[in-house]
């Protein structure tokens, strides 16, 4: 069960990594809960690559580079549909 210390720590990680995501690939910031809301999704789509590679995260540093690594892959795909549709409109 996830507690009450494990939900602030998610969403302290997940807005932090939200915002890096949005610096790095510039123009796709969402706002404080939607940088969270990324944040989360990049924590979703980083725990399918580290698994995917095997590679096990010990720190919160390296839980923040890996969520920040998956939320700036899901900001680029999002940001590659994005020109894809206004290209075919």
């Amino acid at each position: 069960m996830l507690g009450y210390e494990n939900l602030v720590t998610w969403v302290i990680v997940g807005g932090v990594s939200g915002w890096l995501a949005g610096l790095i690939v510039e123009g796709y910031g969402f706002g404080l809960l939607g940088n969270i809301a990324i944040g989360f999704l990049g924590a979703v789509v980083a725990s399918f690559g580290v698994s995917l590679l095997d590679i096990h995260i010990q720190t919160t540093l390296g839980n923040i580079l890996a969520v920040t690594a998956g939320a700036v892959a899901l900001l680029t795909v999002a940001g590659l549909l994005r020109r894809a549709t206004r290209a075919g409109s």
